[in-house]
């Protein structure tokens, strides 16, 4: 029977739909928390100098992560389980990354109490041959030739000596040279010369020694009893320096001095010069704690000292343990105690004039922080001496001086300044802002210029809402002809001469006629300037559209768009010799994977596929919504919708909020195990999750928080989204706080979530901020908080805006989720809120877990709050049957008896 082509056609058709129909009527899952553990994040990215290799590792909620080795344009040639700290040599031939063992590997030699040691991977990409290095701490390729640095483990961890074996590993003639107590080592930017450093048992051999690449031969530059630290090659590589010293008796500084020699080279005798110095500075040292920098002329080191002290005696020493906080202390007791091992190493900046050896001391007591610079003889110290006894002010003032670094001389610059803006790359200029306005110092002249005068626009940031000197959209760039300094407008860049009154508006106004926000985007890691006869690539958002992507703009035309789509789009990053970037795009539904092309962003390709399985399962998508809260001030909200979503259906809805929040409108969703809803999960599960933004009025946090998220809802509500009496609130931190204020205010919502929450202002501005230290005070006064007075000056301005104050009020169910061991906002604030609602009668839970700080990282708990938390949602506003726990409690004897109907499971 001759079959024909129609009929052969017809039978291959009819068999491949059979073959698919199970694939194509395959019913989607609804995402829950089982399914987390698959969801992958992409770490440990890099792309080779040339472009044509790159790599990534997929790292799974639960499990090991796996590193891929892959040829861009062709396959993954190399997978490894942990891997991490990715490089290529600087010739692309080789990629090198450190291992970790397999996580149950890893437990077992934790509860052995071994050591978990890393190995080093050293893969040819010529001919995938690996090389594995166990027990390897670090390691570092030589920029300019074939030689890679092994750091090993030191085989006693335990021992006072620091050094360890460093392989030196030629990779093309395969030479390997051993060498025994390496404490630190580098190569110089030629890669002609590789230095180290010995700290041996003993001090025997200890020194600083460098190695010529050319023959291996090496030669001992400095050796001593001593202890060698800092080692620091200048830019052009033929200059090194080090410190070298030890510790006396009864002393608690190390008395370092400092060695540098000149003249290195390969195939050299002898460095040209080597000199030492000691300090002359009484009671001072030289300290191991700061490193040496050499200057762009190399003819200064950047150093820092520090006073010498005399160890205390243990017969001297006060048997009382007591912190005496007095009020004449400049920073608090608790402050103090936290930073108490930074101040043990806090160094004063100096300078070393190599020519004349002359130290010149910036850094002091009063001019607690200076900013130096590479390319001039200028920094800038700041005294702030005159402002840290004052209470009534925010923190941060500070005259400003200009330094000479080679004579000491010092000029004042400015007086109380509240944003400092820094140097000029070129060390020509200090900058600082003053009420909006962008100051521009010259060194050499002592002369002050406004540049804003030069403009009839204002460059201060007015959206900025708290009560403090407003802040300009800062720099943007500095021209790599010394000739222009760029400045951020809220959308448009401007370029100043720096030679004359010219002002050039380098995006041509398409930023404020389109609200595209433009900035500067430099892909040199190493270039701190931009070259304005080349074409300049420019980061832009979309404020209203939520686009994103980037353009490139030439000096006197349009800006010109690469690639701007309606998608988060960013982590760009290029191969350093080639035209070609790695970047990710994503949006609400598609994970950030990375994507490659060349500078024209032109046929992208996408590298990465991170998370496969999502096509399994219901998700949802992202609408905008467009509001005007109360106030009239005009906002966006970014609604997800329901995986099933039908028009005209109205759902239940979660409202998750901080402050603004439309600019997450295009961030992936990711499934991860935290204290927050995920907006995936909520709406494959049949729910809106709104994000609103929020803007405040000064000293009304909670009130603004009130107008600006029931007019959020409101909007939803009258689109016909939301189901009005199925809404619930989650907030974390200040979004607790705003939860907690809000449903004291309002019976608009069936229940409300609040973590970690602020609730009384009063008791909350008395007590510290455990996890720095400082006192919570000015945070609410001129930080986040926004209220500009303390309560002493309004107290009934604190009550107003305090939800404990108003609980009497509460219609609303509401639980509460803290951590007793919460560093940010004190566990006694949920405490305080859980008991006056206790006291009220009304329907409070208070999930305290026990020693999680202020968001849960244990495991085991994110994924029980996770649950509690879906299940109370579920049943306040899908009406599903509450479980036992939020029905009638758990008795502290039964909490650790897992029984699944206490969970709202079946048995």
């Amino acid at each position: 029977m001759k079959i024909t082509l129609n009929q052969r056609v017809f039978s291959l058709l009819f068999v491949l739909t059979l073959f698919f129909q199970p694939i194509v009527g395959q019913e989607l899952k609804p995402l829950t928390l089982e399914d987390y553990a698959q969801w992958n994040r992409i770490t440990n990215t890099s792309i080779s100098p040339d472009g044509l290799w790159m790599t990534y590792a997929y790292a799974p909620n639960e499990g090991d992560s796996r590193l891929h080795v892959r040829r861009i344009d062709g396959d993954t040639i190399r997978t490894s389980i942990n891997g991490k700290r990715v490089s290529f040599s600087e010739n692309s031939k080789w990629v090198a990354y450190l291992v970790d063992p397999a996580k149950a590997e890893a437990d077992k030699l934790k509860a052995s109490k071994k050591r978990v040691q890393s190995s080093l991977h050293l893969l040819s990409l010529n001919d995938n041959n690996i090389q594995e290095f166990k027990g390897t701490r670090s390691f570092s390729f030589s920029e300019a030739t074939n030689y890679i640095g092994i750091h090993k483990n030191a085989v006693d961890p335990k021992a006072e000596h620091k050094g360890s074996d460093l392989l030196l590993k030629d990779l093309q003639g395969n030479r390997t040279l051993n060498i025994g107590n390496v404490s630190s080592y580098a190569f110089n930017k030629t890669g002609s010369l590789f230095a180290y450093t010995v700290d041996a048992d003993e001090d025997s051999g200890n020194g600083l020694y460098v190695i010529n690449l050319t023959d291996l031969r090496s030669w001992p530059l400095h050796t001593g009893a001593y202890t060698y630290a800092q080692m620091s090659w200048n830019k052009g590589g033929d200059k090194i320096a080090v410190l070298f010293g030890d510790k006396k008796d009864g002393n608690v500084e190390r008395d370092n001095n400092i060695y540098w020699a000149e003249g290195l080279a390969a195939g050299m005798t002898n460095p040209a010069s080597q000199n030492e110095y000691a300090i002359q500075k009484e009671n001072y040292v030289i300290s191991e704690y700061s490193p040496l920098r050499w200057n762009e002329a190399n003819t200064q080191l950047f150093l820092g000292i520090k006073a010498q002290s005399e160890e205390v005696k243990k017969s001297d020493m006060l048997k009382a343990n007591v912190d005496v906080w007095h009020w004449k202390d400049e920073v608090v007791q608790s402050r103090q105690m936290i930073t108490a091992n930074r101040d043990k190493r806090a160094t004063h900046t100096a300078v070393l004039n190599l020519g004349n050896k002359r130290l010149i001391q910036i850094g002091t007591e009063d001019m607690s922080f200076a900013r130096t610079n590479q390319h001039s003889n200028w920094a800038v110290a700041s005294v702030d001496t005159a402002y840290r006894a004052v209470r009534n002010m925010p923190a941060g003032y500070a005259d400003l001086y200009a330094v000479n670094t080679s004579t000491g001389d010092q000029s004042l610059i400015a007086e109380r300044v509240y944003n400092n803006m820094g140097i000029s790359p070129k060390g020509d200029y200090a900058l600082y802002a003053r009420n909006g306005a962008t100051m521009l110092y010259n060194f050499e002249t002592k002369a002050t210029t406004n540049l804003s005068t030069r403009s009839d626009l204002n460059f201060q940031n007015l959206e900025f809402d708290r009560p403090v000197e407003k802040p300009t959209y800062g720099i943007a760039g500095w021209s790599a002809d010394g000739k222009w300094v760029m400045l951020n407008h809220k959308y448009d860049i401007y370029a100043f001469s720096l030679n004359s009154n010219e002002v050039i508006n380098l995006t041509q106004g398409i930023g404020q006629d389109q609200e595209i926000r433009f900035r500067l985007v430099q892909l040199d890691p190493d270039a701190d300037r931009f070259d304005v006869s080349e074409n300049l690539l420019l980061s832009a958002y979309g404020e209203k559209t939520k686009k994103s992507g980037y353009y490139q703009v030439k000096v006197g035309k349009k800006p010109k768009a690469l690639r701007f789509e309606d998608k988060m789009i960013g982590r760009l990053n290029k191969a350093k010799s080639a035209d070609r970037v790695i970047y990710t795009e994503q949006t609400f539904v598609d994970f950030p994977d990375y994507w490659v092309s060349d500078l024209t962003m032109k046929r992208p390709k996408k590298v990465t596929d991170a998370n496969p399985q999502q096509s399994g399962y219901k998700w949802g998508k992202r609408v905008l919504v467009d509001y005007t809260d109360k106030r009239g001030h005009k906002l966006q909200a970014t609604l997800a919708l329901p995986a099933d979503y039908e028009e005209g259906k109205k759902y239940p809805m979660v409202i998750y909020f901080y402050e603004k929040m439309s600019q997450r409108h295009h961030q992936y969703s990711m499934p991860t195990y935290d204290d927050r809803p995920h907006m995936s999960t909520y709406a494959s599960n049949g729910y809106l999750v709104l994000m609103p933004d929020i803007i405040y009025t000064e000293g009304k946090p909670g009130t603004s928080a009130l107008d600006d998220v029931t007019s959020a809802a409101q909007a939803v509500i009258d689109l016909g989204y939301a189901d009005p009496d199925r809404i619930g609130l989650q907030g974390h931190s200040w979004g607790g706080y705003e939860s907690s204020f809000i449903v004291t205010q309002t019976d608009m919502f069936a229940c409300v979530v609040t973590g970690a929450p602020l609730t009384n202002l009063i008791s909350m501005y008395n007590v510290a901020y455990k996890r720095s230290g400082n006192l919570n005070g000015p945070i609410l006064e001129w930080s986040q908080g926004r209220m500009a007075v303390s309560p002493w000056d309004d107290m009934e301005l604190y009550r107003s805006q305090s939800p404990i104050h108003h609980a009497q009020n509460i219609n609303t169910p509401f639980m509460i989720l803290h951590g007793t061991a919460d560093g940010a906002v004190d566990w006694v604030q949920g405490l305080e809120y859980y008991s006056t609602a206790r006291r009220l009668g009304k329907e409070v839970i208070l999930l305290s877990y026990p020693d999680e700080p202020h968001h849960l990282s244990k495991e085991e708990n994110q994924k029980d709050f996770q649950i509690r938390m879906k299940q109370y949602f579920d049943h306040y506003l899908k009406d599903a049957e509450a479980p036992l726990w939020m029905k009638e409690g758990v008795k502290h004897l039964d909490k650790k008896k897992i029984k699944p109907e206490m969970m709202g499971k079946e048995k």
